[in-house]
């Protein structure tokens, strides 16, 4: 019997997927949690074999328990599930530790499946995500521009990004001037909205 948990803060697709998995011989659900937290809460209490969570949800995303539970608890392993996945996500959830990656919209015997492929150590990622994460744009910005782009994404003032990455305002000003250009972008909220798109940020 393998024994998975999920986690997802919309309790309808939660409940939904915990009875389809419920139907399966093989599968029982141990847990349930509406966030990241509460998660990996529930992962140290009920030590379930695969943690199935959504990519986006409050207090961790579901990157950020993949990467909490490699630690915390290593004999436990995670698939994301995703409503709208983005070739970086994808990568970033592969590098915290997730061991599959999969559309919410995938049919519906194909989560038992992969739960079963990754307790037996294998990897899954939907095929779909894989060609467009070997076809996606490279993201052309350095590490220093998505921060401050970041930042201006909330119509943060110049004098406010230049205190919280402690540069000078005309660095702050440089740095967007070159995401703006880098990205083809009319303006600082176009280069955010492309970089956002793009799951850049």
């Amino acid at each position: 019997m393998i024994r998975v948990l999920l986690a997802d803060d919309e309790e309808l697709i939660r409940t939904a997927v915990a009875a389809l998995l419920d139907l399966e011989p093989d599968l029982e659900v141990v847990a349930q949690a509406p966030d990241g937290r509460a998660a990996v809460d529930a992962a140290l209490a009920h030590r379930p074999d695969v943690v199935v969570a959504d990519l986006e949800m409050p207090e961790l995303t579901g990157m950020e328990l993949a990467a909490e539970l490699a630690t915390a608890l290593p004999s436990c392993v995670v698939v994301i599930l995703t409503g709208h996945g983005r070739p970086p996500h994808l990568q970033r959830a592969l590098t915290a530790g997730a061991k599959g990656f999969l559309p919410k919209g995938s049919p519906g015997g194909a989560l038992a499946d992969v739960i079963r492929r990754v307790h037996r150590g294998e990897r899954y990622v939907d095929p779909a995500l894989a060609a467009d994460a070997l076809t996606a744009p490279v993201n052309p910005l350095t590490p220093r521009e998505l921060e401050v782009l970041r930042l201006a994404g909330y119509d943060t003032p110049v004098a406010v990004i230049a205190r919280r990455t402690h540069l000078s305002p005309g660095t702050v000003r440089n740095y967007v001037a070159a995401a703006i250009a880098k990205l083809g972008a009319s303006s600082r909220a176009d280069a955010v909205r492309i970089a956002d798109e793009n799951g850049w940020l």
